[in-house]
């Protein structure tokens, strides 16, 4: 009698264990939850990829003062210098901010000649 008892306590306890883990594995495979889980390991991956840009950033940061220290870039121009060396340094300067400007501000429209139509695949 008590084999029987313990054997059908021992198959009720399995039952309900695996019915319990069918049920929680079915849960996890419904449309919200497969969604939910989509939704979550996309924001995961933003916030891992949104901390590797911003490592880049700061090492790029970082190279570039380092760069500037050693190339000399960043320190002002030294008074010392005898005046046409001083306007040299300076009008360097001046001529690497212009060439900057003349890209942003010059109208790239003259490039192309008019007589040229501008679709070449046109069928007319």
């Amino acid at each position: 009698m008590f084999r029987r008892t313990f054997w059908f306590t021992a198959g009720a306890a399995a039952g309900v264990w695996a019915t319990t883990k069918v049920h929680t594995k079915l849960r996890q495979l419904t449309p919200e939850s497969l969604a939910a889980q989509a939704a979550n390991k996309a924001v995961d991956a933003g916030h891992r990829l949104k901390d590797f840009a911003l490592d880049v950033r700061a090492g790029m940061a970082q190279r570039e003062s380092e760069l500037g220290e050693v190339l000399g870039l960043d320190t002002p121009v030294d008074p010392q210098l005898p005046a046409s060396r001083r306007l040299a340094v300076e009008s360097r300067a001046q001529h690497r901010y212009d060439e900057h400007r003349y890209d942003q501000d010059h109208d790239h429209s003259d490039r192309f000649n008019s007589r040229t139509p501008h679709n070449r695949n046109e069928d007319h």
